[in-house]
C-alpha cells in the first residue's frame, strides 16, 4: 500500500490513490464552472504521483529524505503534451514557476523547464492504481493571447492547489469535507424584503432619486453578461443599489456569488456591515487577511488556512483581487478558481491602480470573456475606461440621466483656497464645529492633529487602528454628527471613499481630482444644508512637500491643472478632462512593468509566472500582520494561536483585530522588544502602551514612512 498522508498523531493513513481520486474530483468540479473540467481532473490525479516512489514512502514514514515528488506528474503532463497541467503540478507546492530561466531574482533551478529536466526517484508503480488521458484543448476564447493561457493555467492551478489543501485538510482533522451551499435566491429574497421600506418613502426628492437608481440597477440585472458602468453621485445609494443589480443578475444568470472590490481596507467593515443587515452574517466575508504564508515541500496547517473565497459574498480590496490574479504563490492563487461564475463590483472603480491599469483591466475583461463573470465599474467619478476594454463584452450605463442625477445630488460647492500654514489651518478648523480634514500623509495628518490639542470632539482616523476599533470610532463620530455635537474629524484619504460621514463643512489638501470629488461626498451629504452653506475647501500648504509616489504626484498636478480651466471643478467636464489627461500622460506607464508586453511575448510555453508575481506588487513594500490585544476577543484568539491552532475560520476572526505595517515598520517594532512573533508574517502586540485609543499603533520607533491611504 502507498500512503499520501498520515495524521499528525501517527494513528491514521490515507491511501494515496484515495486522495488522488478525491482530489481530482474536487478539482474537476472546481473546473467545470469555466468547461475545463477535465484539466481539473488530470491535474487532480497526477500532482502527487510522485509519492509513488519507495524513497518518498520512506520519507513519509518518519526518516529524513527529502524527496521532490512534485516533478513525477509535471514529466506525465509533458508526456501528453499537457504543458498547462506540468505548470500547475510542478508549482502545486512551491508556486508556479517561469517556464524557462529569465534572469533576475528567479533561480535557474526553480524554472519548469530545469524541474522537468531533474533525475528523480522511480515512481512507475503510479501506472498499478492510475491511468490518465489527455484532456480536449480548452475552451478559450483567444482573444488576448499568450495572456488568456497564462491566465487559464493560472485558473487551473487554483482549482489543484485548493482541492489538495481541502481534501488534505479533511484528512488530517479527521473530518467529512463538505462544499459550502450557495443559495443565491434565498440572498435576492433577502434584498427584496431589505429595500421594500425604500419604496414606501419617495416624499423626498433625494429619496426619490435613490430609488430611481435601484430600479434602474434591478432592471439591468436582467440584462446580458458583460461589463457595466454604474455612475452614482455621492449620496446616490450606490453600494445597496450595486448590490441589487449583483444578486438580480446572479439569479437570472446562474452565477455563484458576489465579489464586492474596494480600494481600501477601511472601508471593508462599512460595506461589509450594510450587506450583513442585508442579507445574513453568514453570508458574508470579509477578506481582512494580510496573512501569506510561503510555499513549501508538502502541506502544512499553516497553507491549509490559506483564504479561499468560500462564501457567497466577499469583500475585499484592489490589492488582494488583483495581485492574486498575478501571482504564483498556491496560498495567493487558492481562491482564484472561485471568482469564476462571480458578478464582479469594483467600488470606487476611479482608483484602480494606474501603474497597473492595463494589466488589471484586461484581468477583468479575461474573466469576463472565459470565466462566466459580470463585471461592474462603480464609481461616483467614472473615469473614461471604455478604450481599455474590449468594445464586445461593454454593457452599458446603469444609471439613469447622470447628467440630472449630478444636479440633484450636488450638495456642496468646491472652493480652491490660497495656500496656508499648518497653524492657519488649525485655526480654520477650530472655527468649524462640524469638519472633516483630509490630509495627504500620515505623518501630516498627525501634525495636525496633534496641534489641535486635546478636547472633546475631536478624532484622528488611521489604517493603523484595527479594523473594530475604527469600526467603533466611525460609530462615535456618527452619533455626534447626528446629536449635531461638535466632531472634528483628521484623517487621511483612507476616510474619502465610500464612508458614510455627513460634515458642514471638509477641507481636502490638494490631490487628484477624483480624490478631491470623494471628499467633495462627506459634506451636506444628507442635503440637510444648503450647497452654499456647505463647503469643500481645497487648499495646498505653503511648503507643501513633493510627494513621494509618482503616481500621487501626477495626478495632484493635473488635477490643479484642469481646476484652473473649470469654474466648477466638480463637474461631469472637469472630472473627464481629468481622466482623459491622467490616461494620457501616463501612457505606457499604465503599465508599469510591462506585464502585457512580457506575457504576450512568452515564447512557447515559456511563460514567465513568478517574475510577473514578483512584480506586479500593487503596494510595492510587503506587509505583515500585528493582532493587537485590547478586547477580550483578541486576547481568546491569541491564545488559541499560541496553542499552535490555524484555521481559515481563525485568521479571518483575528483580522478583525489586526494591524498591518510594512516589513521596516514591523522589524522596529521586533527589535524594540514590543512584539511576540508567532510566525514569519504574523505577531502580537505585547505592549499596551504602543497603542493609542485615539491614533492606533505607534509606529514611531522608526521614521520609515508605513503609510496606508
Amino acid at each position: 500500500m502507498y500512503w499520501g498522508h498520515i495524521s499528525e498523531d501517527g494513528l491514521r493513513r490515507q491511501p494515496l490513490s484515495e486522495h488522488l481520486f478525491q482530489t481530482a474530483d474536487l478539482a474537476r468540479q472546481f473546473a467545470d464552472v469555466f468547461r475545463a473540467g477535465g484539466w481539473g481532473y488530470l491535474c487532480g490525479l497526477l500532482h502527487d504521483i510522485g509519492k509513488y516512489s519507495e524513497e518518498f514512502q520512506q520519507r513519509i514514514s518518519g526518516k529524513g529524505i527529502k524527496v521532490d515528488h512534485s516533478a513525477a506528474g509535471a514529466k506525465e503532463a509533458q508526456n501528453l503534451k499537457a504543458f498547462p497541467a506540468a505548470y500547475c503540478i510542478a508549482g502545486h507546492h512551491a508556486g508556479l514557476p517561469d517556464g524557462t530561466y529569465m534572469g533576475g531574482t528567479v533561480s535557474c533551478e526553480s524554472t519548469l523547464d530545469s524541474r522537468l529536466k531533474r533525475s528523480i526517484p522511480d515512481y512507475q508503480a503510479y501506472k498499478e492504481e492510475i491511468s490518465v488521458s489527455q484532456p480536449t484543448p480548452p475552451s478559450l476564447k483567444m482573444d488576448h493571447g499568450r495572456f488568456s493561457m497564462s491566465f487559464f493555467i493560472r485558473m487551473i492551478y487554483s482549482c489543484l492547489v485548493d482541492a489538495d489543501y481541502l481534501d488534505t485538510e479533511a484528512f488530517m482533522k479527521n473530518q467529512k469535507r463538505e462544499l459550502p451551499c450557495i443559495p443565491m435566491p434565498e440572498l435576492k429574497k433577502r434584498l427584496d424584503d431589505y429595500i421594500k421600506p425604500w419604496f414606501k418613502d419617495e416624499s423626498c426628492s433625494l429619496n426619490r432619486r435613490r430609488t430611481d437608481i435601484l430600479r434602474a440597477c434591478i432592471h439591468g440585472g436582467s440584462g446580458s453578461q458583460g461589463i457595466y458602468h454604474l455612475t452614482v453621485p455621492t449620496g446616490g445609494g450606490k453600494t445597496v443599489s450595486s448590490m441589487a443589480f449583483a444578486l438580480n443578475h446572479a439569479v437570472k444568470s446562474g452565477l455563484r456569488r458576489v465579489i464586492y472590490v474596494i480600494p481600501y481596507t477601511s472601508i471593508i467593515e462599512q460595506n461589509a456591515d450594510v450587506f450583513r443587515e442585508m442579507l445574513g452574517d453568514e453570508y458574508v466575508l470579509e477578506d481582512h487577511s494580510n496573512v501569506e504564508y510561503p510555499d513549501g515541500e508538502e502541506l502544512n496547517p499553516k497553507q491549509l488556512a490559506a483564504e479561499n473565497w468560500d462564501a457567497p459574498v466577499v469583500v475585499t480590496t484592489n490589492v488582494q483581487f488583483f495581485e492574486s490574479l498575478f501571482a504564483s504563490r498556491s496560498s495567493k492563487c487558492r481562491k482564484l478558481h472561485n471568482i469564476a461564475g462571480s458578478v464582479l463590483i469594483f467600488d470606487e472603480a476611479q482608483m484602480l491602480p494606474n501603474d497597473y491599469l492595463r494589466p488589471c483591466l484586461q484581468a477583468v475583461s479575461e474573466l469576463v470573456l472565459n470565466y462566466g463573470c459580470t463585471a461592474v465599474l462603480c464609481t461616483a467619478t467614472q473615469p473614461s475606461l471604455q478604450s481599455f476594454l474590449p468594445q464586445k463584452l461593454l454593457r452599458g450605463e446603469l444609471c439613469p440621466d447622470i447628467e440630472e442625477q449630478y444636479r440633484a445630488f450636488c450638495r456642496t460647492v468646491l472652493v480652491k483656497e490660497e495656500d496656508m500654514t499648518g497653524d492657519e489651518l488649525v485655526r480654520r478648523l477650530e472655527e468649524e464645529s462640524q469638519v472633516l480634514c483630509i490630509l495627504n500623509t500620515r505623518s501630516k495628518a498627525q501634525e495636525i492633529y496633534e496641534k489641535m490639542g486635546n478636547r472633546e470632539g475631536l478624532f484622528h482616523l488611521s489604517t493603523l487602528m484595527y479594523p473594530a476599533h475604527r469600526r467603533k470610532v466611525l460609530a462615535e463620530i456618527r452619533e455626534r454628527l447626528n446629536l449635531s455635537e461638535v466632531c472634528r474629524v483628521i484623517a487621511t484619504s483612507l476616510i474619502e471613499a465610500g464612508v458614510d460621514l455627513d460634515f458642514q463643512s471638509v477641507y481636502r489638501e490638494v490631490a487628484g481630482l477624483d480624490s478631491v470629488i470623494q471628499a467633495a461626498g462627506r459634506c451636506n451629504r444628507e442635503g440637510r444644508r444648503a450647497p452654499d452653506d456647505s463647503k469643500t475647501h481645497v487648499f495646498q500648504f505653503v511648503s507643501a512637500e513633493r510627494h513621494r509616489n509618482d503616481s500621487v504626484r501626477q495626478g495632484k498636478e493635473i488635477a490643479e491643472n484642469v481646476m484652473a480651466s473649470y469654474k466648477n471643478m466638480g463637474s461631469l467636464e472637469a472630472i473627464h478632462e481629468y481622466f482623459d489627461r491622467l490616461h494620457y500622460i501616463k501612457g505606457e506607464g499604465l503599465d508599469k512593468k510591462k506585464i502585457l508586453q512580457r506575457l504576450n511575448e512568452a515564447g512557447g510555453a515559456a511563460i514567465p509566472f513568478r517574475t510577473i508575481a514578483e512584480d506586479f506588487k500593487v503596494i510595492q513594500n510587503n506587509t505583515k500582520s500585528i493582532l493587537i490585544l485590547r478586547e477580550s476577543e483578541p486576547k481568546e484568539l491569541a491564545e488559541r494561536l499560541r496553542y499552535g491552532e490555524i484555521s481559515r475560520k481563525l485568521m479571518r476572526s483575528i483580522g478583525m483585530y489586526s494591524v498591518n505595517v510594512y516589513e521596516n515598520t514591523y522589524d522596529a517594532l521586533y527589535r524594540s522588544g514590543y512584539l511576540e512573533q508567532i510566525d514569519e508574517e504574523l505577531a502580537i502586540l505585547t505592549d499596551d502602551g504602543q497603542y493609542s485609543e485615539e491614533t492606533g499603533l505607534n509606529v514611531n520607533v522608526s521614521r520609515g514612512e508605513a503609510v496606508f491611504f
